[in-house]
């Protein structure tokens, strides 16, 4: 039996690859998988519990364990052992502990099996770091979207005072930085493009233009699909 479909956007931090899978999979009335939001609530998780992060078996036993749902209480929300956690894995403090739990090779071993479960019939879109290199390598369109630090700085700020989160500019460039080369230089699943990925620079496009260019890749690669 053939497998659903995958759409596989990677990407940076800030570099728009949430909003555009989420878009992408509702036009296409595909499956949505983001994959940073299992980081982040593992990431939360670790601190709530008080593990240690030299402790890569505990973290890899509560990857295994973590009692998330998502949309429970709407399209974009999270809960974590029945607790809302929406805005706390959208903080700087979840996107760091992101990037640190995803540096784990147990941790994201852990979690491979649960992102493998979100390929369903008709299709599914998948945004992260490694979704066209590790988790769906066999992805029939695979785009690794990018911009300039400085550009992803100022989404993330609009993002989150958006979201009522406070946060200062600066920081958050820095803390950019130091993440992109972490995830760019770690040993396992490092944030590069697919050999086979379209690289996308969005630092000077709009959202719309952004997902309209997409749409066109989906097109052109999958041809029997309708957008």
């Amino acid at each position: 039996m053939n497998k659903a479909p995958v759409i596989a956007i990677d990407g940076p931090s800030g570099s728009g690859k949430g909003s555009v899978a989420r878009l992408v999979a509702e036009e296409l009335g595909f499956a949505l998988l983001d994959s940073g939001a299992l980081y982040r609530v593992l990431g939360i998780a670790v601190l709530r519990h008080g593990v240690d992060l030299e402790d890569h078996a505990a973290v890899a036993e509560l990857a295994r364990t973590l009692d998330v749902e998502f949309g429970k209480s709407g399209e974009d929300s999270v809960a974590l052992e029945g607790e809302d956690v929406t805005l706390a894995i959208r903080t700087d403090a979840g996107s760091d502990m992101a990037s640190r739990v995803g540096g784990i090779p147990a941790a994201r071993t852990a979690l491979l099996e649960r992102q493998l479960a979100f390929r369903q019939p008709p299709g599914l879109v998948a945004d992260g770091r490694d979704m066209g290199t590790v988790v769906f390598p066999d992805a029939e369109v695979k785009i690794f979207l990018t911009a300039a630090v400085e550009e992803r700085a100022k989404r993330r700020y609009k993002q989150l005072i958006g979201k009522g989160i406070g946060a200062i500019l600066p920081d958050l460039l820095r803390d950019l930085k130091e993440r992109d080369e972490r995830d760019s230089l770690r040993a396992i699943s490092p944030l590069k493009p697919a050999e086979d990925a379209t690289v996308l620079d969005t630092t000077d496009l709009d959202l719309a233009a952004v997902v309209a260019r997409v749409l066109e890749l989906v097109t052109a690669q999958l041809p029997t699909l309708d957008t």
